[in-house]
């Protein structure tokens, strides 16, 4: 059987039972996953990337999401030379509705045509469809419970006041 790896990209910030729900489906999937932190220039980010970084990995590991899952970040460069310089021929992103599609369709196509790197969206499992990491950025920064939208390590995290920005 060939190396089929992937690369799930996302800001991450801070990880959401949506986006764990998209990792550990697409670990079964492919023989390698890299779970990518990327820098959104657009966003001004609630946490550092080492913070969501290290949430992911605690994440991966108290969620029991089995197969050969790396955490990384990456920060210069198009996400495309990160998926050629680890073999991933395939980006994997979780899509939770039209504006989604919309928004990841573009940028698929010219992944496609820079690199040959193919992108497949997944759906979320409906318990998670509405919920986005800004939507958690919101909640906690108002002093909101946010434990049933994130996995154990972000919420205690969270709980803990320790948010930085």
């Amino acid at each position: 059987m060939n190396n089929r790896i992937a690369v799930v990209p996302g800001s991450f910030d801070p990880p959401t039972l949506g986006h764990l729900d998209v990792i550990r489906r697409a670990a079964a999937l492919y023989d390698q996953l890299h779970v990518l932190v990327v820098h959104n220039p657009g966003k001004e980010a609630m946490l550092p990337i080492a913070q969501r970084l290290t949430l992911l990995e605690q994440s991966i590991a108290e969620g029991d999401i089995e197969g050969d899952v790396v955490v990384a970040a990456w920060s210069v460069g198009l996400l495309v030379d990160y998926a050629t310089d680890v073999g991933a021929g395939v980006l994997v992103k979780g899509i939770r509705s039209q504006v989604d599609v919309a928004y990841e369709t573009p940028m698929a196509i010219v992944n496609r045509h820079l690199a040959h790197v193919e992108t497949v969206f997944l759906l979320p499992d409906p318990a998670h469809a509405l919920v986005s990491s800004s939507l958690v950025r919101q909640v906690a920064s108002l002093g909101g419970d946010v434990s049933p939208f994130v996995p154990g390590p972000v919420a205690r995290f969270l709980d803990t006041g320790a948010r930085t920005g």
